[in-house]
């Protein structure tokens, strides 16, 4: 699209924008500069972006981050607004080396046959969106993908391509889903409608849970572009050597 990739964009823009040591900048304001000056790439891409190069973000780390510090650039105060990274003073920058665990969303007891954490089932569905619709992918770009992919100061869970080249919004719940992730859903559809699709490029919507309600079947009965889809988890084994049969 340009000459340059976006992460040697972003090290462009702090001289440009007149950030030093000590100095706060927004999200609106990466944007911003990117929109009058690369007005191709997209702002999720921004974003995402945004978040690989800043050093104590978890996220950063779907993002193929550098080992080598080539991507340690800021770090993010609160969801909007970021400064420039200070070697010595800030904690050791999160990287595969050094990864900050993830805290479950929600725990399951044994023997219920869904995921742990819903990081787990996000993770395996990222590898295997086959299971979901034939010929999905995950959504990628210049190092970023569609895993935890930035909306706004929030993250979708999964964004992939269907076949056509259209966006597929995958939001996932590891026990029951209820009506009220309906709007989230919504939200981060509209998001990409606006701000991430070309023009004609169609934005759609899945729910994934381990069981979906009543209510959330209903409130998705009158919306066609939302689709439901519960998971299952089975284990078989399979006797290798010292096992009476």
């Amino acid at each position: 699209m340009y000459d340059k990739p976006v992460r040697i964009l972003m090290q462009e823009m702090i001289p440009a924008l007149g950030i030093s040591p000590g100095d706060t900048f927004t999200r609106e304001q990466v944007v911003q500069w990117f929109s009058e000056h690369y007005p191709k790439i997209k702002q999720g891409t921004v974003a995402a972006h945004l978040v690989r190069l800043s050093t104590n973000v978890p996220t950063r780390l779907q993002y193929s981050v550098r080992a080598d510090g080539s991507d340690d650039h800021f770090f993010k105060i609160d969801s909007s607004t970021f400064r420039l990274y200070e070697p010595g003073h800030d904690p050791t920058p999160i990287s595969e080396a050094t990864p900050v665990p993830e805290e479950p969303i929600q725990s399951s007891e044994e023997g219920t046959g869904e995921f742990a954490y819903e990081h787990d089932l996000r993770d395996f569905l990222a590898r295997n969106l086959y299971l979901l619709e034939p010929g999905l992918t995950l959504y990628t770009d210049e190092g970023i993908t569609g895993v935890e992919f930035p909306v706004g100061g929030r993250f979708i869970d999964l964004l992939a391509v269907d076949t056509s080249g259209d966006y597929v919004v995958i939001e996932l719940k590891v026990s029951k889903g209820y009506d009220r992730v309906v709007g989230q859903l919504l939200r981060y559809m509209n998001w990409i409608k606006m701000n991430q699709a070309d023009e004609g490029q169609k934005v759609r919507g899945v729910i994934v849970a381990k069981n979906i309600s009543e209510d959330l079947r209903l409130a998705c009965a009158g919306l066609p572009d939302v689709a439901l889809a519960e998971y299952e988890l089975e284990v078989s084994i399979r006797p290798i050597s010292g096992l009476k049969a």
